[in-house]
């Protein structure tokens, strides 16, 4: 019974980010880079919105989600509210797509390749749970580090 646990870390890891956009004291901080630094937190969290809506939502869903990854990175200035949306609309969505999904099917071959080889959907749903923590880390160093 994977499904209760990844998208327990789904729900988890977005509130999680949510808290982390919402405690920035300074709202241009979310996009403020520095050295060595190529990400902002802004672009990052527009990322794993992207990510997820896109690998979970379109692929698994079916939800019509078009992804716009050049503008994850690209974009700036998007409005705090409109990132805490989104993140809350991602979750949402994640627990949509989970909850119809029997677990006779994460067995199945991901229906995108997305590395260079054909893997189950377990395998790349537990990859997302990873990439999702990897950039919510980022986010919360950005945080700590540009608001001290």
């Amino acid at each position: 019974m994977i499904i209760p646990i990844v998208k327990s870390m789904f729900v988890r890891d977005l509130d999680r980010l949510h808290f982390q956009i919402d405690n920035f004291k300074e709202e241009s901080n979310i996009w403020r880079v520095d050295e060595g630094v190529t990400n902002s937190a802004g672009n990052l969290a527009l990322h794993i919105i992207g990510n997820l809506n896109a690998f979970i939502g379109a692929e698994l869903g079916h939800t019509g989600y078009v992804r716009d990854r050049h503008a994850e990175f690209s974009l700036k200035n998007v409005q705090i509210e409109t990132i805490l949306k989104d993140i809350t609309e991602t979750k949402q969505m994640i627990i949509q797509v989970l909850d119809s999904l029997e677990e006779s099917q994460l067995d199945l071959i991901y229906p995108k390749v997305v590395f260079k080889e054909p893997m189950t959907t377990k395998y790349f749903l537990i990859h997302l749970t990873t990439h999702l923590a990897y950039h919510l880390g980022q986010v919360n160093y950005y945080r700590r580090l540009f608001e001290n």
